[in-house]
């Protein structure tokens, strides 16, 4: 999946720089791969802004300013909880765009409403995002791994189609 994966960054990369527009990532369940990938391509940094870790809800408040009533309606693993976040890591680093994910990678987690293996993406800009969710469970570092990879994949259909 690596070469897969560079490739993919290195095309995010070409057109970021080539359009003169920044990048942002706000990553949960991921723990940091996306940002990464990203940044183990030389030259990154002529794009790419810098990434938060928000583990915990209250970070995930804090810093990214997700409304602490949007997790308890909505679960912390949802699409409007990782809209919230994609705005709020756009204001944090000032970027044209970002990625953004939560989930329940498992083992363990989930809850009544969301199962485990679900993962919920964002990428594109505050006034266009999109989102994206996983819901096959393969396991904690499979379940990763393929959020990585799709939501960067994701990403760069993106870029190809504005």
């Amino acid at each position: 999946m690596t070469g897969k994966l560079n490739q993919i960054c290195e095309e995010i990369q070409r057109i970021l720089i080539s359009r003169k527009e920044t990048l942002s990532t706000a990553e949960s369940c991921t723990g940091g791969r996306i940002a990464s990938a990203i940044t183990a391509i030389s030259g990154s940094s002529a794009y790419f802004q810098g990434a938060l870790v928000a583990y915990q809800n209250e970070v995930k408040v804090k810093m990214l300013h997700v409304s602490p009533e949007t997790i308890e309606q909505c679960d912390v693993v949802s699409r409007e909880v990782v809209s919230e976040m994609l705005r709020g890591v756009c204001e944090m680093f000032g970027t044209t765009y970002a990625i953004t994910t939560s989930g329940y990678a498992g083992p363990g987690g989930g809850s009544d409403k969301v199962p485990q293996g679900t993962i919920w993406m964002a990428y594109g800009s505050p006034d266009h995002i999109h989102t994206y969710c996983i819901t096959e469970d393969k396991g904690r570092i499979l379940n990763v791994e393929y959020a990585t990879l799709t939501a960067l994949s994701a990403f760069l259909t993106y870029l190809n189609n504005i």
